[in-house]
């Protein structure tokens, strides 16, 4: 592998707008650029197929477990299977070790549950990355150094890096209710149906917008001071 280019993605996904949004989230990562967008297994192995007869092979694919045609496990058996040596990174909603394991033993290297933030996401490309340098051709074989340097890449250090103060299980919950509402939510609106207070409600809200993952913008047309709402990007 060159080290100089950018990483070729195939981000497959059954939902348009997930499947787009996901896209977005590798061009802004430097050093990744997107292959093309799917909805279908059985497109991602035709994509598969017609890229690796050309110069230019995916190198890594982004692999929802819910597909309508096929699930992501057979996809990535069917990938292994045809002997491709394409990276997979499992992006899915499926929490059940049964699923997690078998996606391990058919050749999947990382696991990114749904919802996420960009910077979680980020991270994941970024350690990709490191891990593909560390077994990069350089003219001779393997070490054990390099091995185990590559293997430690794909690992994240330590928990995800919030702001003091906020925990990754509330910002999931506040994500999940943001991408599920189909519209903006004020801090009160999450509040209440969070059971949590407005302060901390907003707190998660303006982390989310810093992010650039939520839309913040004034509500208008309420008495009294003004109150802003923010919609899932």
């Amino acid at each position: 592998m060159s080290v100089e280019r950018d990483l070729r993605v195939l981000v497959v996904d059954d939902e348009p707008l997930t499947a787009q949004a996901h896209a977005d989230y590798v061009r802004r990562v430097p050093g990744y650029s997107v292959d093309a967008v799917v909805l279908t297994g059985n497109a991602a192995l035709a994509r598969l197929e017609e890229a690796a007869a050309g110069p230019e092979p995916v190198d890594l694919v982004l692999l929802d477990m819910n597909l309508g045609d096929l699930h992501g496990l057979d996809v990535a058996r069917r990938i292994r299977g045809r002997g491709y040596t394409v990276d997979i990174m499992a992006i899915t909603a499926v929490r059940d070790l049964y699923v997690v394991k078998t996606a391990l033993s058919a050749g999947v290297t990382q696991y990114l549950i749904k919802p996420f933030t960009f910077a979680t996401f980020r991270e994941k490309l970024e350690n990709h990355r490191r891990f593909r340098l560390n077994l990069a051709d350089k003219g001779g074989p393997a070490t054990q150094a390099s091995i185990d340097n590559a293997l430690a890449a794909l690992r994240t250090v330590g928990p995800t890096r919030l702001p003091k103060g906020l925990l990754e299980e509330t910002l999931a919950a506040i994500s999940r209710e943001l991408q599920s509402s189909g519209g903006a939510l004020s801090a009160t609106e999450v509040a209440e149906r969070l059971e949590l207070s407005r302060v901390t409600a907003r707190r998660y809200l303006e982390y989310l917008a810093g992010l650039d993952q939520a839309v913040k913008s004034p509500r208008h047309g309420t008495p009294g001071r003004p109150e802003y709402e923010y919609r899932w990007k």
